[in-house]
């Protein structure tokens, strides 16, 4: 029994021995495995272009440009013409077309209204207006056979001698019912059936009575004025809702 005793307890210790064996060599190893990884991350944080990275940054080519000499234009400055100080714009003639109808005979009455404060007569003296009102606003009825749906002012323009003139502006204007009445333009010319000079102007679509309210006024193509604003009155009355007015040159 005690022979037995001895040698169990011998075996034991041999075992024992053994397993501290095996720890420490893997111990050992475990170290070896550790610096080597310290060293080979040390020298990739170095080096990290080193062959040993295995995820070595990229390369990034930096491009590269020739060199010239910039060319530095040259400025030519150069002057705006100069106007001389008297240059004033001329008043153009607009053309109009050929071959256009005339009215045969054009009716003329007798009654007319008397003249207002507002329409003196237009000075003839140096520094007056160029073109005036030919004779007094006539009212008849409406040729064109617009019955009572219409009223407005017509007329030509005439020169010096007598011959009608073409692509000038008339200008109507004022008030009417004692409201704003909206300024509008004429060509002269394009309303053929009252003359080669002849314009028109709608004012209301029905015959309507107005005392000196409304006027027109005669500009050349760059908005001078060349006559005085001529005011006029309207008549309720469909046999006389068209008022006749034309201009004359003066000087």
């Amino acid at each position: 029994m005690d022979a037995f005793d001895y040698k169990e307890e011998k075996t034991k210790g041999r075992i024992a021995v053994s397993s501290d064996l095996v720890w420490n060599i893997l111990t050992i190893v475990a170290l070896v495995a550790i610096g080597c990884i310290v060293i080979y991350t040390i020298m990739i944080f170095l080096n990290p272009n080193s062959s040993l990275n295995p995820f070595p940054p990229k390369r990034f080519a930096i491009p590269t440009y020739p060199t010239s000499t910039p060319i530095i234009p040259t400025v030519t400055s150069t002057k705006a013409p100069m106007l001389p100080p008297t240059w004033t714009p001329e008043p153009s003639d607009t053309p109009i077309p050929t071959n256009t109808p005339r009215p045969t005979s054009t009716p003329f009455v007798t009654d007319t209204l008397p003249p207002s404060a507002k329409n003196p007569e237009p000075s003839l003296t140096p520094g007056g207006m160029s073109y005036v009102i030919q004779g007094e606003p006539q009212f008849i009825q409406d040729f064109a056979d617009r019955g009572c749906q219409w009223t407005g002012v017509a007329g030509q323009v005439f020169d010096i001698k007598g011959s009608p003139v073409t692509g000038l502006i008339v200008q109507l204007g004022g008030s009417l019912n004692g409201k704003f009445f909206e300024t509008q333009t004429f060509l002269t010319g394009l309303a053929p059936q009252y003359g080669p000079s002849g314009y028109e102007f709608t004012i209301a679509d029905g015959p309507i009575a107005s005392d000196q309210d409304l006027w027109v006024q005669l500009v050349d193509q760059t908005g001078l004025p060349l006559s005085n604003k001529i005011y006029f009155s309207t008549v309720d009355d469909c046999t006389k809702n068209l008022v006749l007015l034309s201009f004359k040159q003066a000087k």
